[in-house]
């Protein structure tokens, strides 16, 4: 027997926050949004970070960014007046989905 496979949409957006939204007591109408939340499943303990890939690695990986390699991006460590070569080797910082998570396509 073929096993059916998960059926899912995940909407992840930049520069949204928790109150935006309807659904979560914004004064902002957004009805397609609130019946998505009625009707599916909503997130209401999920951390971000202050850029968009390591928010992206959380998602991904359902562990922190750290964990997950992408604890500081490149881009910041590089621009950077105080620049530390010793942290771009260091645990968390490797700026890649590392092999110690499994990444939700994967899983599935």
């Amino acid at each position: 027997m073929t096993q059916k496979r998960p059926n899912f949409l995940v909407i992840l957006a930049d520069e949204l926050g928790f109150s935006d939204v309807g659904c979560f007591g914004s004064e902002i109408h957004t009805p397609n949004l609130d019946k998505l939340a009625r009707e599916g499943t909503r997130f209401s303990d999920y951390h971000t970070a202050s850029a968009c890939s390591p928010t992206r690695s959380m998602l991904l990986s359902g562990t922190d960014a750290h964990l997950a390699g992408l604890g500081v991006m490149y881009e910041f460590i590089a621009s950077s007046t105080a620049r530390d070569p010793e942290r771009w080797n260091r645990p968390g910082h490797e700026e890649y989905l590392n092999h110690d998570v499994a990444a939700m396509p994967e899983v599935l």
